[in-house]
């Protein structure tokens, strides 16, 4: 998949390892790539423009590097967070070379690793990122990405992207994925149904969200049969567009099956205005049930990603906003969490639960057992700070013996940042063939078994989990 890295690459020392891990790596390092959830923008691929300069294509849109940066005691207006697109005042330059100079914080990072691969697998830069390399990298960069081959849509080729899958909003316009499904173009950008916005009253923005659904759906979405039959509305709009799931993104695992009168009470409590944080925590947790009951009728997966204390600072999130890298793991439970929906619906062949976390101590103790029990229920990768090499095999050394390989979705980048697919998904073969030696050698896997297994995760998983049929067929 990728050119340019030493064949060892995060394979085993160990030379019977290393050979048996090196087989079933290249049985598999150019299989096509299915990225079933991610957060890369349609519009690139829409309408195909030139990515602008390297500050605006690696730097400013990828938290995982600027909250290292912050940590620093660098200003996030330095990168270009929280400035207006076209202010003269800031010089994406002098954000690279500060970034460059201070690129020595991400050794031994995963965000030093992708970036690394990046610009030498997809740019052809050998050299280090440093103060001394900044300006050269930088003009390199430019001037490849006024290059043809260097379009999103030439990219998306290039890295042989089979399936690609964008997060939109519920009230999004979707304009852009409706631009890609009338073009010519072959390529696979589906949306993804992600209903947070209208789903989370704590949010500051709930009351003028809930407006912008009833006018985008034409429903009443200040009753409650209304404000489920808006959701069911922009599930089948979002199907239309290639959707294949919904991602709900919710501070716990927190779910509950109420009685009609209950729901309907705590709804008008809701939008009158006189919500609490247990009444919004109880509106979450029932608004998980009601999306598995529609993803049973609709078909659409459902992605759970809990527990995330999100904009944990208050001062950067009110002068910034989002998705700047200052939000941090909680613990998460998910036996008792769960429950609820799981005693409805667990059981349910027609549900498709994939559920992720970002509490380590849950996989072997909760997440393994439950998914290794209940048939909705899948287990999603390691995910955001977890994704990693040394994150990755801990995921498959604490779920593999109580789940399987055949209880999880395989990988998905999870990633804003387009230029590091290729890299993230060859590093998660990587790790499950060195996992996967191991198995071989211990004699728990026999070897034909491996070959198959590594396929699976590498591409036949994620394309059953997400239900990704041929092209024009979902």
């Amino acid at each position: 998949m990728i050119e340019g890295i030493n064949d060892d690459f995060l394979l085993p020392l160990d030379a019977r390892l290393n050979d048996l891990a090196r087989d079933l790596y290249q049985s598999i390092r150019d299989l096509p790539i299915i990225s079933p959830h991610g957060h890369t923008d349609a519009k690139w691929f829409a309408e195909n423009d030139a990515f602008k300069d390297a500050t605006s294509l690696l730097l400013t849109p990828d938290h995982y590097l600027l909250r290292m940066l912050h940590s620093s005691g660098e200003r996030l207006e330095t990168f270009g967070v929280g400035v207006a697109e076209d202010d003269a005042t800031f010089d994406p330059l002098h954000a690279w070379r500060v970034f460059a100079g201070k690129f020595y914080l991400f050794r031994g990072t995963p965000s030093g690793l992708w970036l690394r691969r990046v610009l030498q697998t997809v740019f052809g830069i050998e050299g280090p990122l440093s103060a001394d390399s900044a300006d050269a990298i930088y003009d390199q960069i430019g001037a490849a990405l006024q290059e043809p081959e260097f379009r999103p849509r030439a990219l998306f080729e290039r890295f042989n992207v089979e399936f690609l899958a964008t997060t939109e909003s519920a009230t999004d316009d979707l304009k852009w994925h409706r631009k890609l499904k009338n073009d010519t173009w072959a390529g696979r950008v589906a949306t993804t149904y992600r209903p947070d916005n209208v789903t989370d009253p704590e949010s500051s923005s709930f009351a003028d969200e809930l407006k912008a659904f009833a006018e985008i759906t034409g429903k009443d979405t200040m009753s409650w049969r209304g404000y489920l039959d808006a959701h069911r509305v922009r599930r089948q709009e979002f199907k239309q567009l290639g959707a294949t799931a919904t991602d709900h993104g919710h501070p716990t695992a927190q779910t509950l099956d109420m009685s009609d009168k209950e729901k309907e009470a705590l709804f008008q409590r809701i939008v009158a205005g006189n919500s609490t944080p247990e009444y919004a925590e109880q509106f979450r947790a029932q608004m998980l049930t009601e999306m598995a009951r529609m993803s049973i009728d609709d078909g659409l997966v459902m992605q759970l990603h809990p527990g995330s204390c999100r904009n944990h600072a208050s001062g950067v999130f009110s002068r910034y906003g989002p998705d700047v890298g200052a939000d941090i793991p909680m613990r998460t439970d998910y036996v008792t969490a769960l429950r609820p929906l799981l005693n409805k619906f667990g059981c349910n062949p027609a549900l498709s639960f994939i559920v992720f976390t970002l509490d380590e101590s849950t996989y072997s103790r909760e997440l393994a057992p439950l998914a290794g029990f209940y048939p909705a229920m899948k287990l999603g990768p390691a995910w955001w700070f977890h994704d990693s090499p040394s994150g990755m095999m801990r995921f498959r050394q604490q779920t593999t013996e109580t789940a399987g390989f055949y209880n999880t979705v395989g990988f998905n980048d999870d990633t804003r940042a387009f230029m590091s697919i290729p890299v993230r998904h060859d590093v998660a073969r990587r790790i499950d063939c060195a996992y996967l030696a191991n198995l071989i050698s211990d004699q728990r896997l026999a070897l034909d078994d491996a070959f198959e297994v590594a396929r699976d995760l590498a591409y036949r998983l994620p394309k059953a989990a997400y239900r990704i049929g041929p092209a024009g067929q979902q």
